[in-house]
């Protein structure tokens, strides 16, 4: 369907702002400029949504059992009953591979009219939500040139991801990672590990490949004109933002050119959702559902199911019950949903589908081993990755696959991007290693075991980095020819820690084990304390024996959230462990939460 530009803009109107990229870069270095966060499409008593701005579709979710979820015809005329309800004009577009149905409103809907709607589809007993259709975006953006010994995301001690010493187990071979983004432009150092995939975006105004969905991802550019996406939002140029994604995960390696893969014995599987000026959460939707194997109207049977989706991509408000249930659905496929934490410098509960259950949400942290000054944080984050930061060096950003083209496909180069789009894939290509090194790992254990064997950022983050830097070679061998996760014991006890008082105490009891504890026994840590330098941390093992997890240091951030590895080999398992926490200095309290030990 073509549009004209009024109704252009009124799409924008409802366009959820993306996680691009904010920061300064060399002034040789383009950088995207985003649009200031706008408030969503419908009210949030009505919808999962902020208020204040009109939509023009919406996405509806029936509950299991309703003929809506299984019938286009039943969903249809469900459509027209609301509008002859409302007077309203709402017309059924499709139904979403989730079973939900994508509605479309008249050409200049109110405020009041879509209120209207959303009250009349919440007042049927068969909806089980009602959602805005949100236009999201990718993210990150800064250009330059090639080699592998300028992947310093790869190797390098302080900030890297320990990726070289997990080849010798696993290359990822066997494994397919789904690149839900732009899609993809021709490179010969990535052409090689490139399957089928599939283009999604509907809207023409969206795809600007002249028609809708269809089985060719082939990015044709994502340009834009001044104020096209948006009242005082500049012109940029096209970012071939999927092909440096699927760089980072699966370039060709030892070919004698280019860049190096994470996981460079996997294939991409590229998936375009992403066009001019973003896209909809409709096509992101069904996206997700095909690319883990699920069954979506109109679309072909995928024949390169993806174990792992890689979506740098997002936007403002919380996750949406349709996003949701599309990534529940894959992750019970057995698909692991890695995403980016948003490029906005605040917390991530706030972005999309950063905020998602059942995803790992990946923060970016820069050359020095820091959180990147433009990266999200906080609770909902599960790990840090490299993404780089360009505003000293543009070396200091990720080099991958890229393409010279300004507005439409010309040579294939290399450039250096920077922004949690960027540290995403390298998760994603974690996760693609693993699964290769024991197919029987399900995305509960991937996510763990990510989590688990990650380690400390040498570095400083402010708000929350998750479990800390990933770290391929060590999660990689503690999966490997075996599962992620073994026996694990917890404690739920809430204890208080006094403020620079004597040692509190926490016993878990371990029953059932043989022999002694392994070499790499995890202990998770949660602590609530709104200053951890005080804190020194100690495993107590059943005979006595103390193992410091933490010392106190300068540390003024809040609580301790993490999983330590333990070399516990001489101890015996069976006993009574315990958790010892000090407060060392005065001013501050706190409470442990809980630990647990996993064997």
């Amino acid at each position: 369907m073509r549009i004209s530009p009024e109704l252009r803009r009124k799409l924008i109107s409802v366009a959820v702002v993306s996680t691009a990229l904010l920061t300064a870069a060399p002034a040789s270095v383009a950088v995207a400029q985003e649009p200031a966060p706008r408030p969503a499409a419908v009210p949030a008593a009505q919808t999962e949504a902020a208020p204040g701005v009109q939509a023009e579709r919406l996405i509806v979710g029936y509950k299991s059992g309703a003929s809506e979820a299984k019938s286009n015809k039943a969903a249809a005329a469900d459509a027209a009953s609301k509008a002859e309800k409302t007077g309203e004009e709402i017309d059924f577009q499709r139904r979403l591979g989730t079973g939900a149905a994508l509605v479309e409103l008249g050409s200049d809907p109110t405020r009041a009219d879509v209120a209207d709607v959303v009250a009349q589809y919440q007042a049927d007993p068969q909806v089980a939500y009602v959602v805005p259709d949100r236009l999201n975006k990718p993210t990150a953006v800064t250009p330059n040139d090639t080699e592998y010994g300028k992947q310093w995301d790869l190797f390098e001690s302080t900030a890297g991801m320990n990726v070289p010493a997990a080849w010798d187990t696993t290359t990822g071979s066997g494994v397919t990672v789904a690149v839900i983004d732009t899609g993809y432009v021709a490179h010969s150092d990535l052409a090689a590990n490139i399957v089928g995939g599939y283009d999604f975006i509907s809207d023409t105004a969206v795809s600007v490949d002249g028609n809708g969905r269809d089985s060719n991802p082939a990015d044709p550019g994502d340009w834009y004109n001044d104020n096209e996406c948006g009242q005082g939002i500049p012109a940029s140029t096209s970012s071939w933002h999927g092909t440096h994604v699927a760089g980072t995960i699966a370039a060709a390696t030892n070919n004698g050119k280019g860049v190096a893969g994470i996981a460079y014995g996997a294939k991409i599987s590229p998936v375009r959702v992403l066009g001019k000026c973003g896209g909809y959460d409709s096509d992101i939707i069904d996206a997700i559902t095909w690319a883990s194997g699920g069954s979506v109207s109109g679309v072909p049977a995928n024949t390169n199911v993806a174990k792992v989706i890689n979506m740098s991509l997002g936007g403002g408000g919380a996750c949406s019950s349709a996003t949701q249930s599309a990534i529940n659905g894959a992750v019970n496929r057995g698909t692991s949903v890695v995403v980016a934490a948003g490029n906005e410098n605040t917390n991530a509960s706030s972005s999309s589908p950063a905020n998602c259950n059942n995803v790992i949400t990946v923060a970016a942290t820069n050359r020095a081993g820091s959180r990147a000054s433009y990266s999200n944080y906080g609770t909902v984050v599960d790990i840090s990755a490299p993404g780089g930061e360009t505003r000293t060096s543009t070396a200091n950003g990720i080099l991958s696959t890229l393409n010279s083209g300004s507005k439409t496909p010309s040579s294939e180069n290399y450039a250096y991007y920077q922004g949690t789009s960027m540290a995403t894939p390298h998760v994603a290509g974690l996760a693609a290693l693993m699964k290769s090194a024991n197919s029987a790992l399900t995305p509960a254990q991937i996510e763990s075991a990510i989590k688990a064997n990650a380690r400390a950022l040498l570095g400083t983050c402010s708000g929350g980095c998750g479990a800390g830097l990933a770290d391929a070679a060590k999660t990689v061998q503690a999966v490997k020819g075996g599962t992620s996760t073994g026996t694990t014991f917890s404690s739920t006890t809430a204890v208080a820690i006094p403020d620079n008082g004597a040692a509190i105490e926490s016993p878990i009891s371990v029953t059932g084990r043989s022999g002694n504890a392994p070499s790499a026994l995890q202990v998770g840590v949660d602590i609530t304390h709104t200053y951890r330098g005080d804190l020194v941390i100690d495993l107590v093992a059943p005979d006595g024996s103390a193992y410091r997890l933490k010392s106190a240091a300068s540390d003024s951030a809040d609580n301790v959230n993490t999983t330590y590895t333990v070399n516990a080999s001489s101890e015996v398992a069976n006993g009574t462990w315990k958790l010892r926490v000090q407060d060392t200095a005065a001013q501050d309290t706190g409470t442990l939460n809980g630990w647990k030990l996993t064997f």
